[in-house]
């Protein structure tokens, strides 16, 4: 008998509630500043059969509902009360998806019957490795990205496995706080398996097992509803990270959306070959992978809040991913910067449902979070440390009904900000600045958020910092419907000082004492045209510093005299020629000028070129078309590629058929 809708709301309140006590337990006993202040964590209650079926709403990471634990579970035989499996692994299972990230998962049993499973994940703040924190874009194989487990068991019926510990312990930078924080998961884990206990003494274990099934249904059913509004139909996007390596080219995500009668094909043929920097996004070709639709969680939770969080979300959805691209790499790329890639999709999704449904969508958000972390000798009690020092997240996207979150988009708004006197209570550093930066919204009806700027100093030497996810230096957040792009991000040591050094995207460095760091994310996308916007909200805009009052005539239309609208000079300068656009996005200069040369034509024929070719000599083949060719058109891709083949006749020999290619 199916269980009906307001048991199926009970349960989901319910499993809600557990995964919260599980994220609570975590949150207040972790060591790590990332885990206990910034709370990069997840926590799940999972079925029998691994799929995500509960997730918490206030604690840790809340966009992966989709996690699909079953491969990593069924990589080990013979679960027993008491066992607590770990992987960091990202080639195995394909549940981690960077080193750093440590899942687990404990069993529920009910007289002997496994019923289901409590996991989630903390990122330790460093696992060994090439670099401090274990994460940098110039990484070029995950054997540099630190140590790495496959699923096995921490625990066996409740004995805990002391030499893999002592193992993983041996190869990281600090490992007590390590040590905290797999203690504080482990007590999480423990809650979770309390909790589901008392859910199946209450409901009993069929309800409880059919109720799992039947959640997993409703959130499918929700899903379908919001793609039968969307118009059916094929709609093609593409964004860009700054560059595929340190000094490199640009990196193309590209997509095409399908929709038809409540469900959807997300096609990623035209994304770069995968890199040989440490952005690869590992999915082994899963198409409903949890990263491939982060920004699909978003789109359906702003277009029903009601929506259940859990795997449903993924069945109305398929992903087609090329073998050896940026998003279903092969072993052993890097993949520690998977999570700039993340915040590309997020803007990938964004675009691509900007054209299916423009009025309910938002601009783009910033795309950029850096995650800053410090390695150095703390003078006060004679140790060396590594921590987190704050994520420096970038504005939220004008929206169809407000302007963008100022601060913190949609890219990392659930990475929580560190009060600075519990830094520098921790770290031998002192803020200098931290705030938000003025004129880095995009202008629109909507203004775009507020980036954010953060300047420390060092005080030791040899202060070694990792920013990782530095990216929008150069492609910035795009607006939509007539808004303005995002200013761009930078990053800057001694700014306005004698040795002044730009590094934009270069994610290690080391400072010694006095030297400052000054770290700007960007700001989110404007909607709309920027001359429909109030006067009064303008007004405010300037009076809160958030607009300059320069800012304000050039891009909005609204003249400000000492302190107020003159009204007069705003409506003669908003009825005077300007440059209106009619274009659906703004992308700003920069990939403006960039699409005169590698426009749609050009990609399309690189792509054909480099899917003929064994993947590791595609990103080589990649970057030498792109230092070649100088005019737009699919004509310039394959004059170059043949001035190639011309210098490195071995090309010819590895390419295969094209039917061969048709075959696959």
């Amino acid at each position: 008998m199916p269980i009906d809708k307001v048991t199926l709301q009970i349960l989901a309140n319910h499993c809600r509630a557990a995964a919260e006590n599980m994220a609570y337990t975590l949150y207040r006993t972790a060591h790590s500043t990332f885990v206990k202040e910034t709370e990069d964590f997840t926590i799940q209650v999972l079925d029998a059969a691994g799929r995500t079926v509960g997730v918490p709403m206030d604690l840790g990471a809340t966009w992966y509902p989709g996690l699909d634990y079953g491969k990593a579970i069924a990589m080990l035989d013979g679960y027993e009360p008491g066992d607590i499996a770990l992987t960091n692994d990202p080639y195995s299972g394909y549940l981690a998806t960077h080193v750093p990230d440590l899942h687990m998962w404990k069993p529920v049993f009910h007289e002997g019957r496994l019923v289901c499973f409590v996991s989630g994940h903390i990122h330790n703040t460093d696992m060994g490795g090439a670099v401090p924190a274990s994460l940098s874009r110039t990484l070029t194989e995950v054997h540099q990205e630190g140590i790495r487990f496959r699923p096995t068991f921490l625990y066996k019926r409740g004995e805990l496995n002391q030499q893999l510990l002592d193992v993983m312990l041996l190869n990281v930078r600090k490992p007590e706080q390590n040590l905290g924080d797999l203690k504080a998961f482990v007590g999480a884990l423990n809650t979770g398996e309390r909790k589901l206990r008392e859910m199946i003494a209450r409901f009993g274990v069929e309800t409880l097992t059919e109720g799992f099934a039947g959640l997993l249904d409703y959130a499918e059913h929700q899903a379908r509803e919001i793609l039968r509004s969307i118009p059916d139909g094929e709609y093609r996007f593409s964004d860009f990270a700054d560059e595929d390596g340190p000094g490199g080219h640009p990196v193309r995500l590209a997509v095409t959306l399908r929709v038809r009668g409540g469900a959807a094909e997300l096609d990623f043929t035209g994304s770069d070959p995968q890199l040989a920097a440490s952005m690869n996004l590992p999915t082994g070709g899963n198409p409903r992978h949890t990263l491939l639709l982060v920004g699909i969680y978003y789109v359906l939770y702003s277009l029903n809040p009601n929506i259940l969080l859990n795997y449903g979300l993924t069945r109305p959805f398929t992903c087609i991913l090329p073998e050896g691209t940026v998003v279903n790499p092969q072993s052993p790329a890097a993949v520690g910067m998977r999570s700039l890639t993340c915040a590309r999709l997020r803007s990938l999704m964004f675009g691509v449902f900007g054209l299916a449904m423009p009025e309910r969508m938002p601009a783009a958000p910033a795309g950029s979070s850096s995650i800053v972390n410090v390695m150095t000798y703390d003078d006060r009690h004679g140790e060396a440390m590594i921590a987190a020092i704050n994520p420096v997240v970038g504005g939220g996207g004008g929206m169809p009904h407000g302007d963008g979150t100022d601060g913190s988009g949609a890219d990392a708004g659930y990475l929580k900000n560190t009060p600075i006197e519990i830094t520098e209570a921790e770290v031998p550093i002192r803020f200098r600045h931290y705030g938000l930066a003025g004129d880095s919204g995009g202008a629109g009806r909507w203004r775009g958020g507020l980036a954010t700027r953060m300047d420390f100093e060092a005080l030791t030497p040899g202060t070694r910092v990792t920013a990782r996810n530095r990216d929008r230096c150069r492609f910035r957040p795009w607006g939509i419907l007539g808004g303005g792009p995002g200013a761009p991000s930078r990053m800057t040591v001694n700014p306005g000082r004698p040795g002044e050094r730009v590094l934009n995207n270069i994610d290690t460095f080391t400072l010694d004492p006095g030297d400052v760091v000054s770290i700007t994310s960007p700001g989110g996308g404007g909607r709309g045209d920027p001359f429909a916007r109030e006067p009064e909200r303008v007004l405010r805009d300037v009076v809160c510093g958030y607009v300059t009052a320069v800012a304000a005539a050039a891009e909005y239309g609204v003249v400000i005299r000492d302190g107020a609208v003159d009204a007069a000079a705003t409506a003669a300068r908003r009825a005077g020629p300007r440059r209106a656009s009619d274009r659906h996005f703004r992308f700003g200069p920069e990939r403006e000028a960039f699409e005169l040369i590698w426009d749609g034509a050009a990609y399309a024929a690189m792509t054909e070129i480099l899917a003929a070719l064994p993947i590791p000599w595609r990103h080589f083949v990649k970057r030498r078309l792109m230092e070649r060719v100088t005019e737009g058109g699919g004509a310039a891709v394959q004059a170059a590629w043949q001035g190639l083949l011309d210098e490195l006749p071995q090309l010819r020999a590895l390419r295969r058929p094209p039917a061969l290619l048709a075959a696959e």
